[in-house]
């Protein structure tokens, strides 16, 4: 008996999803993603930004041994 309802309930939400008209603004959402600013450059939270240059400078030691 209860599998009629979750059934219907489920057509009801897919068809909403369906035919929902609604426009999605893909750039704001590249950018959430992205999760930089608009020249697409990471935002690092102050308390991790000391981690983020030893990672930096890491990186830059290993490009001039192996380059």
């Amino acid at each position: 008996m209860g599998r009629g309802r979750a059934k219907a309930k489920q057509t009801k939400v897919a068809r909403d999803l369906k035919y929902r008209t609604t426009e999605t603004d893909f750039e704001s959402l590249e950018r959430e993603l992205r999760g930089g600013d608009d020249r697409g450059e990471p935002q690092i939270p102050d308390a991790y930004a000391d981690l983020a240059d030893d990672y930096d400078s890491d990186d830059e030691r290993h490009l001039r041994q192996s380059g």
